[in-house]
């Protein structure tokens, strides 16, 4: 475990200030990930239910007013579906911008070595290759993963809601 951490710790030292930056918002994201699919697996089928409850409780599902109580209905599922996925879309994009922050600062530091040492030292300017391509990578990871995972709650999300509101159209 200890030596985890400090592989782990030397990951970060190679990426520089901007890799930190990266996992703190890859971490917020997947909290934020986590949060939803929990809500998505323990919270939402109650709320289901208790909307469903509410609707099979009224005498009629016919009129125009039960058709708009019925897309109030839904509209409200889908508002607690959504919840903070526009944030979290935002963390996502925000990982792949990052990445190209930690690279352009990397290349500010290829080139301060350049300017002090001159062209021709190779092993000076590894680090800031390193700095700028680490992050980068990270960045680009954590993205394709938070995409993934976004582009899978979306689908249950929508599969939830399809299901309310086939169980809506049913009748008593």
């Amino acid at each position: 475990m200890e030596l985890l951490f400090e592989d782990l710790l030397r990951f970060m030292e190679r990426g520089g200030d901007i890799l930190w930056l990266i996992f703190l918002v890859a971490f917020l994201m997947f909290a934020l990930l986590l949060e939803r699919f929990w809500y998505l697996n323990r919270e939402a089928p109650k709320r289901c239910e208790t909307l469903l409850h509410d609707w099979h409780e009224r005498s009629e599902h016919r009129s125009w007013y039960a058709k708009q109580i019925r897309n109030a209905l839904i509209s409200e599922l889908r508002s607690e579906l959504q919840g903070i996925m526009p944030i979290i879309k935002v963390l996502v994009a925000m990982l792949p911008m990052l990445g190209l922050l930690g690279t352009v600062s990397g290349m500010i530091h290829v080139f301060d070595i350049m300017g002090v040492t001159g062209t021709g030292n190779a092993r000076a300017m590894a680090h800031g290759v390193s700095l700028a391509t680490v992050p980068t990578m990270a960045g680009m990871v954590v993205a394709v993963a938070g995409i993934f995972l976004v582009s899978r709650l979306e689908h249950s999300n929508a599969l939830m809601l399809s299901r309310f509101d086939d169980k809506l159209a049913q009748e008593k």
